[in-house]
């Protein structure tokens, strides 16, 4: 055999071998078995399909007072009622912990000495039980010191979403409500039961201080409310719609 013609058979040999390997790569990349994007862990964001709106206090538990009467309690119950409106007309579904002036506690068991502790384990049940909900927990702030004012956001340390829920809240207050509001979101601890114990992106929004007169008197006006309601279903319809829901 002479010695080009088997330098030439090598050649075509080894081209031969490299051929079929890059035809079986490309027969594989296009395999549905193994096509790596069906196998592919899922990383999208999941769609929240409830937003739980808590009215903080309620019946034997008025909450704060501002030096002018004003209940946070009732305030709190405004802002939620409106929040609850502007959410449904958007096709949102909402649930309330309460509708009405109370406190969650069964009358039929022995409350005495536990309404509180009663009623904040209905609200966590309630958060608990909801599937792909968010909880959003509204209440008012109070000081020794009357000049300190300004909406700030606490969330859940159970759900890192919380946080980026917060941050919205917060960030949108300054930027569209309060701009002079430089507060931060803080992480809830222990003493904000609600908070510590959910499991469900929660965040508990301290609307304004009734020790503030001049931000009381603000709270005490429906006008006012609704800016606070409306700041509040921005930020959570965005959020929503950052998730997916």
């Amino acid at each position: 055999m002479k010695t080009g013609f088997l330098i030439k058979f090598i050649l075509f040999v080894l081209l031969s071998t490299a051929v079929l390997i890059t035809l079986g790569f490309i027969l594989r990349a296009f395999d549905p078995v193994s096509s790596p994007s069906e196998n592919a862990t899922p990383t999208s964001a999941p769609a929240y399909l409830t937003v739980i709106i808590d009215a903080g206090h309620g019946g034997e538990d008025g909450g704060a007072v501002s030096l002018a009467g004003l209940v946070e309690k009732d305030v709190n119950l405004s802002i939620a009622h409106i929040l609850r409106d502007m959410l449904r007309a958007n096709d949102i579904n909402v649930v309330m912990t309460r509708e009405d002036d109370r406190l969650l506690y069964d009358k039929n068991v022995d409350y005495k000495g536990k309404k509180k502790k009663l009623d904040l384990d209905a609200r966590i049940a309630i958060a608990e039980s909801t599937p792909n909900a968010i909880l959003v927990s509204i209440h008012m702030n109070s000081f020794t010191v009357s000049k300190y004012s300004g909406l700030q956001v606490w969330y859940s340390p159970n759900n890192a979403v919380s946080c980026e829920l917060a941050e919205l809240i917060q960030n949108n207050c300054h930027e569209k409500l309060q701009p002079s509001n430089s507060r931060s979101t803080k992480v809830a601890n222990s003493t904000i039961r609600l908070l510590n114990e959910a499991t469900c992106p929660a965040v508990l929004v301290e609307c304004g201080f009734l020790s503030n007169p001049e931000e009381a008197a603000m709270l005490g006006t429906q006008e006012y409310r609704q800016k606070i309601a409306f700041l509040l279903f921005c930020s959570i319809t965005e959020f929503l719609e950052q998730s997916g829901g």
